[in-house]
């Protein structure tokens, strides 16, 4: 099955050329116009990648696939590929990270669309980004184009292919931000957890220390968590449970 390109819906740009009689050279003109316009657009490819984090002794992490193929062959990559011609973009982007990785039924959101003319040696190439966020790494097998699959600390990242690098810095800061107006974080945790270990998400995704008094009063006064009456044991005493209320 043949990737995605993108056409234009105008007629013009299909290939028909519609009767419109009197308009001499200036129609003419329009016409070689949008012929050119056809040919330019049906070399454009459209691809999905996938930036997958998960908190991993106390500091986020990022999968990453190491290539097969040209170009930026045995070089990291994020997983993703090609969009084809009878899928959504969310449904590539699920299939790309399970044939890559195995990984599959996390939580994904549409990133950015990044579209640099150069950011793909093969030609007019434009990426739609999703990440995803998964509470603890799930078994790895790399497949299809890709020779491994593998964790890697946000801050010690190998040299990447393509744009990727630009990629997950956006997604991180994106992350980053949502920290403050929405509940993302929750979805590195699993069901039941302690405050100590939201508050452990909030600083790996942050790269700060937080202070555990002013943490935990922020997070109850926003009513977001609800307390269990069940306990987790975490060295000397004991610590509560809570779930996050999704109201």
């Amino acid at each position: 099955m043949q990737p995605a390109t993108i056409c234009g819906a105008d007629p013009l740009v299909r290939g028909r050329r519609p009767r419109r009689p009197g308009f001499g050279c200036g129609y003419a003109a329009l016409w070689g116009s949008a012929m050119r316009c056809q040919s330019a657009m049906t070399k454009l490819l459209v691809t999905v990648d996938i930036v997958l984090f998960t908190i991993r002794d106390r500091r986020i992490e990022l999968l990453l696939i190491k290539r097969l193929a040209k170009p930026f062959e045995h070089r990291y990559a994020l997983p993703g590929g090609f969009v084809l011609e009878d899928e959504s973009l969310e449904a590539a982007a699920a299939r790309e990270l399970h044939e890559e990785t195995g990984v599959d039924k996390v939580y994904l959101e549409q990133l950015y669309t990044f579209g640099d003319p150069k950011r793909d040696p093969r030609g007019r190439v434009i990426t739609v980004a999703y990440y995803a966020l998964v509470p603890r790494p799930q078994a790895l097998h790399s497949g299809t184009d890709a020779s491994d699959a593998a964790w890697f600390p946000v801050t010690a990242l190998p040299p990447l292919a393509f744009d990727h690098r630009k990629i997950v810095e956006y997604a991180h800061q994106r992350l980053r931000n949502k920290l403050d107006y929405t509940n993302v974080g929750f979805e590195l945790l699993p069901a039941k957890f302690t405050l100590g270990e939201l508050q452990i998400v909030h600083e790996a995704i942050l790269g700060q220390d937080l202070d555990k008094r002013n943490f935990r009063r922020k997070i109850v006064q926003k009513g977001i968590v609800k307390l269990l009456k069940e306990w987790q044991q975490t060295g000397r005493k004991p610590a509560q449970l809570y779930r996050f209320t999704r109201n």
